[in-house]
């Protein structure tokens, strides 16, 4: 660390001993060393943040893999279950688009009173939202309970 201060000019440099003789001869600076040994420290930080990339990549592939493993043994230990899964969300994607149908026909119907009123506005989210929010969450715990598992080849 102490041979990467030399590398910088002396206007960088503070003396903090007590005696003003003691202090280091200036040296004379050369731009190129500085932007080298910048440029050395830059590629070392650099070479850390991609080992710490691939470290967390690494961790989270290890952990997709185990949810994968653990939803593919509960598919197997429960067939018949997954097979419903799947006709709900047939069912429930119907039920979805009737509601995305009604919600889109009530924007368009009250156009100018949402743009308008903040009242409308808020009754509009107040009424839609929350059953689109759990809706799209109950179909996506289905849809992954019912997928038909990836044989590998």
């Amino acid at each position: 660390m102490s041979s990467e201060s030399n590398n910088f000019p002396p206007l960088f440099r503070i003396d903090v001993s007590a005696d003003p003789g003691s202090a280091a001869p200036a040296e004379e600076y050369d731009p190129n060393t500085a932007i080298i040994a910048l440029l050395r420290q830059v590629v070392a930080g650099q070479a850390k943040q991609n080992k710490l990339l691939e470290d967390f990549i690494q961790q989270q592939n290890a952990s997709q893999r185990q949810r994968q493993n653990e939803l593919g043994q509960w598919k197997e230990a429960n067939p018949d279950l997954a097979k419903c899964c799947r006709t709900a969300v047939e069912t429930l994607s119907r039920v979805q688009t009737q509601f995305l149908h009604n919600l889109t026909d009530e924007v368009l119907d009250n156009e100018d009173c949402l743009l308008d009123g903040e009242f409308m506005l808020n009754e509009f989210v107040d009424r839609f939202g929350p059953r689109l929010a759990h809706l799209n969450g109950v179909l996506q715990v289905l849809s992954q309970l019912g997928t038909v598992p990836q044989t590998t080849s």
